[in-house]
Protein backbone atom coordinates (compact mmCIF):
# COMPACT_ATOMS: atom_id res chain seq x y z
CA UNK A 1 0.00 0.00 0.00
CA UNK A 2 0.88 3.40 -1.05
CA UNK A 3 0.38 6.68 0.34
CA UNK A 4 -0.74 10.21 0.05
CA UNK A 5 -2.13 13.48 1.28
CA UNK A 6 -4.50 16.31 0.31
CA UNK A 7 -3.60 20.40 0.99
CA UNK A 8 -6.76 22.32 1.01
CA UNK A 9 -5.59 25.60 0.40
CA UNK A 10 -7.16 27.63 2.71
CA UNK A 11 -4.35 27.11 4.74
CA UNK A 12 -1.80 29.60 3.82
CA UNK A 13 1.34 29.30 1.72
CA UNK A 14 3.70 29.46 4.53
CA UNK A 15 1.98 26.27 6.41
CA UNK A 16 1.41 24.98 2.95
CA UNK A 17 5.27 24.37 2.59
CA UNK A 18 6.21 23.73 5.94
CA UNK A 19 3.63 20.50 5.98
CA UNK A 20 4.75 19.65 2.44
CA UNK A 21 8.58 19.26 3.66
CA UNK A 22 6.93 17.20 6.69
CA UNK A 23 4.87 15.13 3.90
CA UNK A 24 7.85 14.54 2.02
CA UNK A 25 10.13 13.43 5.77
CA UNK A 26 7.59 11.64 6.90
CA UNK A 27 7.40 9.20 3.67
CA UNK A 28 4.38 9.85 2.01
CA UNK A 29 4.49 9.49 -1.69
CA UNK A 30 2.51 11.93 -3.05
CA UNK A 31 0.75 15.59 -2.28
CA UNK A 32 -2.48 16.55 -4.09
CA UNK A 33 -3.48 20.48 -3.85
CA UNK A 34 -7.43 20.93 -4.09
CA UNK A 35 -8.50 23.67 -6.74
CA UNK A 36 -11.57 25.73 -5.71
CA UNK A 37 -11.78 29.10 -7.33
CA UNK A 38 -12.02 30.55 -3.65
CA UNK A 39 -8.75 29.33 -2.11
CA UNK A 40 -5.39 30.38 -3.16
CA UNK A 41 -4.89 29.30 -6.65
CA UNK A 42 -3.39 25.65 -6.78
CA UNK A 43 -1.10 26.15 -9.51
CA UNK A 44 0.93 28.65 -7.66
CA UNK A 45 0.56 26.82 -4.53
CA UNK A 46 1.86 23.48 -6.66
CA UNK A 47 4.53 25.54 -8.50
CA UNK A 48 5.81 26.64 -4.58
CA UNK A 49 5.75 23.60 -3.27
CA UNK A 50 7.95 22.32 -6.31
CA UNK A 51 10.70 24.37 -5.03
CA UNK A 52 10.60 23.41 -1.54
CA UNK A 53 10.57 19.58 -1.82
CA UNK A 54 12.44 17.04 -3.43
CA UNK A 55 10.92 13.77 -3.66
CA UNK A 56 7.16 13.88 -3.64
CA UNK A 57 4.63 13.66 -6.64
CA UNK A 58 2.64 16.69 -6.88
CA UNK A 59 -0.55 17.67 -8.59
CA UNK A 60 -4.27 19.13 -8.58
CA UNK A 61 -6.07 16.76 -6.82
CA UNK A 62 -8.92 17.38 -8.69
CA UNK A 63 -8.82 20.44 -11.54
CA UNK A 64 -12.06 20.71 -13.63
CA UNK A 65 -12.51 21.13 -17.44
CA UNK A 66 -15.01 24.03 -16.81
CA UNK A 67 -12.81 26.89 -15.58
CA UNK A 68 -9.77 26.17 -17.67
CA UNK A 69 -9.44 24.95 -21.44
CA UNK A 70 -7.57 21.34 -21.25
CA UNK A 71 -4.69 22.87 -23.13
CA UNK A 72 -4.61 25.68 -20.47
CA UNK A 73 -4.40 22.55 -18.04
CA UNK A 74 -1.58 20.83 -19.61
CA UNK A 75 0.33 23.94 -19.84
CA UNK A 76 0.28 24.30 -16.20
CA UNK A 77 0.79 20.79 -15.41
CA UNK A 78 3.66 20.11 -17.86
CA UNK A 79 5.18 23.48 -16.21
CA UNK A 80 4.90 22.13 -12.66
CA UNK A 81 6.85 18.90 -14.47
CA UNK A 82 9.85 20.79 -15.51
CA UNK A 83 9.61 22.66 -11.84
CA UNK A 84 9.49 19.41 -9.65
CA UNK A 85 12.26 18.01 -12.15
CA UNK A 86 9.40 15.05 -13.76
CA UNK A 87 7.25 14.89 -10.44
CA UNK A 88 4.17 15.79 -11.75
CA UNK A 89 0.85 14.29 -11.39
CA UNK A 90 -2.50 15.90 -13.30
CA UNK A 91 -5.78 14.81 -11.46
CA UNK A 92 -9.03 15.36 -13.12
CA UNK A 93 -12.85 15.20 -12.92
CA UNK A 94 -15.87 17.25 -13.55
CA UNK A 95 -16.03 19.44 -10.50
CA UNK A 96 -18.32 20.32 -7.99
CA UNK A 97 -21.48 22.04 -9.43
CA UNK A 98 -22.50 24.06 -6.13
CA UNK A 99 -18.72 25.93 -6.88
CA UNK A 100 -19.18 26.41 -10.69
CA UNK A 101 -22.83 27.66 -10.35
CA UNK A 102 -21.57 30.26 -7.60
CA UNK A 103 -19.44 31.97 -10.94
CA UNK A 104 -22.56 30.81 -13.39
CA UNK A 105 -20.94 28.01 -14.94
CA UNK A 106 -23.26 25.02 -15.79
CA UNK A 107 -21.91 21.69 -15.55
CA UNK A 108 -22.68 20.43 -19.06
CA UNK A 109 -21.95 16.77 -20.19
CA UNK A 110 -19.11 16.15 -17.19
CA UNK A 111 -17.87 12.28 -18.41
CA UNK A 112 -17.74 13.96 -22.48
CA UNK A 113 -15.68 16.94 -21.24
CA UNK A 114 -13.46 15.08 -18.92
CA UNK A 115 -12.88 12.55 -21.98
CA UNK A 116 -12.35 14.85 -23.79
CA UNK A 117 -10.09 17.04 -21.44
CA UNK A 118 -7.98 14.10 -20.88
CA UNK A 119 -7.63 12.89 -24.63
CA UNK A 120 -6.00 16.76 -25.28
CA UNK A 121 -4.28 16.67 -22.35
CA UNK A 122 -2.26 13.33 -23.52
CA UNK A 123 -1.53 14.52 -27.19
CA UNK A 124 -0.10 17.57 -25.82
CA UNK A 125 1.92 15.94 -23.45
CA UNK A 126 3.35 13.86 -26.13
CA UNK A 127 4.54 16.57 -27.80
CA UNK A 128 1.81 16.48 -30.87
CA UNK A 129 0.13 18.67 -32.52
CA UNK A 130 -4.24 18.42 -31.71
CA UNK A 131 -6.84 18.67 -34.52
CA UNK A 132 -10.02 17.95 -32.35
CA UNK A 133 -13.70 18.97 -32.70
CA UNK A 134 -15.05 17.47 -30.03
CA UNK A 135 -18.55 17.83 -28.45
CA UNK A 136 -17.56 20.57 -25.42
CA UNK A 137 -13.97 21.02 -26.48
CA UNK A 138 -11.71 22.76 -29.62
CA UNK A 139 -8.18 22.51 -30.88
CA UNK A 140 -7.14 23.71 -34.55
CA UNK A 141 -3.46 22.75 -34.64
CA UNK A 142 -2.68 23.36 -30.72
CA UNK A 143 0.53 22.14 -29.48
CA UNK A 144 2.89 22.89 -26.39
CA UNK A 145 6.34 24.16 -27.08
CA UNK A 146 7.99 22.17 -25.20
CA UNK A 147 7.98 18.53 -24.38
CA UNK A 148 8.01 16.78 -20.83
CA UNK A 149 11.19 14.63 -20.42
CA UNK A 150 8.99 12.02 -18.75
CA UNK A 151 5.36 10.50 -19.00
CA UNK A 152 2.94 12.53 -16.09
CA UNK A 153 0.23 9.88 -14.72
CA UNK A 154 -3.07 11.27 -15.46
CA UNK A 155 -5.56 10.33 -12.95
CA UNK A 156 -9.63 10.47 -12.97
CA UNK A 157 -11.16 11.40 -9.60
CA UNK A 158 -14.85 10.90 -9.12
CA UNK A 159 -17.88 9.21 -6.73
CA UNK A 160 -20.05 7.83 -9.34
CA UNK A 161 -20.25 4.89 -11.70
CA UNK A 162 -19.79 6.47 -15.22
CA UNK A 163 -16.88 8.78 -13.95
CA UNK A 164 -15.25 5.60 -12.37
CA UNK A 165 -15.87 3.29 -15.30
CA UNK A 166 -14.12 6.38 -17.92
CA UNK A 167 -10.92 5.80 -14.88
CA UNK A 168 -10.44 2.87 -15.91
CA UNK A 169 -11.18 3.32 -19.77
CA UNK A 170 -8.55 6.69 -19.92
CA UNK A 171 -6.47 7.37 -16.45
CA UNK A 172 -3.58 5.92 -15.30
CA UNK A 173 -5.03 5.89 -11.93
CA UNK A 174 -8.84 6.13 -10.07
CA UNK A 175 -8.79 9.03 -7.59
CA UNK A 176 -12.09 7.32 -5.70
CA UNK A 177 -13.54 10.28 -3.77
CA UNK A 178 -15.16 7.81 -0.54
CA UNK A 179 -14.27 6.88 2.76
CA UNK A 180 -16.46 3.43 3.32
CA UNK A 181 -15.21 0.78 2.09
CA UNK A 182 -19.24 -0.72 0.64
CA UNK A 183 -18.77 2.91 -1.66
CA UNK A 184 -14.76 2.06 -2.35
CA UNK A 185 -15.82 -1.71 -3.45
CA UNK A 186 -18.10 -0.75 -5.65
CA UNK A 187 -15.89 2.28 -7.11
CA UNK A 188 -13.35 -0.38 -7.93
CA UNK A 189 -15.87 -2.82 -9.42
CA UNK A 190 -17.11 -0.01 -12.00
CA UNK A 191 -13.47 1.06 -12.63
CA UNK A 192 -12.66 -2.98 -13.66
CA UNK A 193 -15.60 -2.26 -15.84
CA UNK A 194 -13.90 0.13 -17.49
CA UNK A 195 -10.54 -1.14 -17.99
CA UNK A 196 -12.02 -4.03 -19.51
CA UNK A 197 -13.24 -1.14 -22.32
CA UNK A 198 -10.20 -0.09 -22.59
CA UNK A 199 -7.68 0.34 -26.12
CA UNK A 200 -4.31 0.17 -24.67
CA UNK A 201 -3.92 -2.41 -21.56
CA UNK A 202 -2.83 -1.17 -18.78
CA UNK A 203 -0.70 -3.64 -15.43
CA UNK A 204 0.07 -0.84 -12.93
CA UNK A 205 -3.43 1.11 -12.61
CA UNK A 206 -3.50 2.75 -9.46
CA UNK A 207 -6.93 2.25 -7.24
CA UNK A 208 -6.82 5.40 -4.69
CA UNK A 209 -8.79 5.81 -2.07
CA UNK A 210 -9.12 9.48 -1.71
CA UNK A 211 -10.88 9.39 2.35
CA UNK A 212 -11.58 12.18 4.02
CA UNK A 213 -9.93 11.99 6.98
CA UNK A 214 -9.43 13.48 10.89
CA UNK A 215 -7.46 11.79 13.55
CA UNK A 216 -6.15 12.64 16.97
CA UNK A 217 -5.91 10.97 20.34
CA UNK A 218 -8.76 12.93 21.46
CA UNK A 219 -11.57 10.99 19.13
CA UNK A 220 -14.30 13.85 19.82
CA UNK A 221 -11.78 16.52 18.51
CA UNK A 222 -10.96 14.09 15.26
CA UNK A 223 -14.45 14.09 14.52
CA UNK A 224 -15.80 17.66 15.27
CA UNK A 225 -12.42 18.36 12.87
CA UNK A 226 -14.41 16.69 9.74
CA UNK A 227 -17.88 17.97 10.45
CA UNK A 228 -16.94 20.81 7.61
CA UNK A 229 -15.50 18.40 5.02
CA UNK A 230 -18.41 15.92 5.68
CA UNK A 231 -20.78 18.71 5.04
CA UNK A 232 -19.76 19.08 1.33
CA UNK A 233 -19.27 14.92 0.86
CA UNK A 234 -22.81 14.27 2.57
CA UNK A 235 -24.60 17.25 0.78
CA UNK A 236 -23.18 16.11 -2.84
CA UNK A 237 -23.82 12.26 -2.60
CA UNK A 238 -25.53 10.33 -5.25
CA UNK A 239 -28.89 9.55 -4.65
CA UNK A 240 -28.04 5.27 -4.99
CA UNK A 241 -25.05 6.35 -2.41
CA UNK A 242 -27.69 6.95 0.23
CA UNK A 243 -30.16 4.73 -0.40
CA UNK A 244 -28.13 1.91 1.48
CA UNK A 245 -27.63 4.33 4.54
CA UNK A 246 -29.21 4.73 7.78
CA UNK A 247 -29.33 8.71 6.73
CA UNK A 248 -32.23 10.38 6.00
CA UNK A 249 -32.84 12.49 2.75
CA UNK A 250 -34.39 15.10 4.71
CA UNK A 251 -30.64 15.31 7.21
CA UNK A 252 -29.10 15.55 4.31
CA UNK A 253 -30.92 18.23 2.63
CA UNK A 254 -30.81 20.47 5.74
CA UNK A 255 -26.76 20.05 5.02
CA UNK A 256 -27.39 21.19 1.67
CA UNK A 257 -29.78 24.21 2.65
CA UNK A 258 -27.38 25.67 4.87
CA UNK A 259 -24.34 25.19 2.29
CA UNK A 260 -26.60 27.18 -0.49
CA UNK A 261 -27.51 30.35 1.92
CA UNK A 262 -23.51 30.50 2.70
CA UNK A 263 -23.95 29.29 6.56
CA UNK A 264 -21.38 26.71 7.04
CA UNK A 265 -21.25 27.05 10.81
CA UNK A 266 -24.61 25.98 10.60
CA UNK A 267 -24.25 23.15 7.87
CA UNK A 268 -21.34 21.54 10.29
CA UNK A 269 -24.07 21.50 13.23
CA UNK A 270 -26.22 20.21 11.44
CA UNK A 271 -24.10 16.92 10.54
CA UNK A 272 -24.83 13.95 11.81
CA UNK A 273 -22.82 10.96 13.54
CA UNK A 274 -24.40 8.53 11.14
CA UNK A 275 -22.66 11.32 8.17
CA UNK A 276 -19.34 11.40 9.66
CA UNK A 277 -19.07 7.40 9.87
CA UNK A 278 -20.09 6.82 6.43
CA UNK A 279 -18.21 9.54 4.66
CA UNK A 280 -15.25 10.02 6.40
CA UNK A 281 -12.69 8.22 9.02
CA UNK A 282 -11.94 9.99 11.90
CA UNK A 283 -11.06 9.15 15.59
CA UNK A 284 -7.71 7.77 16.88
CA UNK A 285 -4.75 6.36 14.13
CA UNK A 286 -6.10 3.09 14.66
CA UNK A 287 -9.33 3.39 12.87
CA UNK A 288 -7.67 4.81 10.00
CA UNK A 289 -4.98 1.82 10.04
CA UNK A 290 -8.23 -0.68 10.38
CA UNK A 291 -9.79 0.83 7.47
CA UNK A 292 -6.35 0.87 4.95
CA UNK A 293 -6.62 -3.38 5.87
CA UNK A 294 -9.74 -3.73 4.59
CA UNK A 295 -9.39 -1.42 2.00
CA UNK A 296 -6.22 -3.39 0.74
CA UNK A 297 -8.23 -6.98 0.06
CA UNK A 298 -10.51 -4.79 -1.61
CA UNK A 299 -7.79 -4.38 -4.67
CA UNK A 300 -7.17 -0.32 -3.29
CA UNK A 301 -3.59 -0.03 -4.28
CA UNK A 302 -2.70 3.80 -2.66
CA UNK A 303 -4.86 5.80 0.08
CA UNK A 304 -4.95 9.52 0.20
CA UNK A 305 -5.10 11.01 3.49
CA UNK A 306 -7.99 13.68 2.50
CA UNK A 307 -8.94 17.00 4.25
CA UNK A 308 -9.08 17.73 7.35
CA UNK A 309 -6.36 15.38 7.97
CA UNK A 310 -7.09 16.61 12.28
CA UNK A 311 -7.53 19.45 13.92
CA UNK A 312 -3.69 19.91 14.11
CA UNK A 313 -2.70 18.68 10.54
CA UNK A 314 0.89 18.20 11.74
CA UNK A 315 0.40 16.10 14.42
CA UNK A 316 -2.17 14.03 12.87
CA UNK A 317 -0.26 13.05 9.81
CA UNK A 318 2.68 12.09 12.01
CA UNK A 319 0.62 9.95 14.32
CA UNK A 320 -0.75 8.00 10.47
CA UNK A 321 3.25 7.98 9.81
CA UNK A 322 3.94 6.25 12.99
CA UNK A 323 1.21 3.57 12.39
CA UNK A 324 1.15 3.24 8.26
CA UNK A 325 4.49 4.11 7.03
CA UNK A 326 6.34 1.45 9.33
CA UNK A 327 4.01 -0.77 8.31
CA UNK A 328 5.27 -0.28 4.55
Amino acid sequence: MKFGVEFVPYLNLGTMVALAKEVEQLGFQQIWVCDHYHNRYVHSVLAQLALETRRVQLGPGVTNPYLAHPAVTAAAVATLNEMSKGRALLGMSSGDPFFLETVGIEQTKPLTSVREAVFIIRKLFAGEKVDFEGECFTCRGARLRFKPLNRIPIYVGGRRRKMLRLAGEVADGALINASHPVDIEDSVKSIKEGLRQRVSHINDFDFVAYMAVSVDNDERRARDAARGVVAFVASSAPEDSLSHRAISAEDVEEVRRYLRRGELAKAREAVTDEMLDEFSVCGKADNLVDRVLELEKIGVTRVVIGSPIGPDPLKSLKLVAEKLLDQG
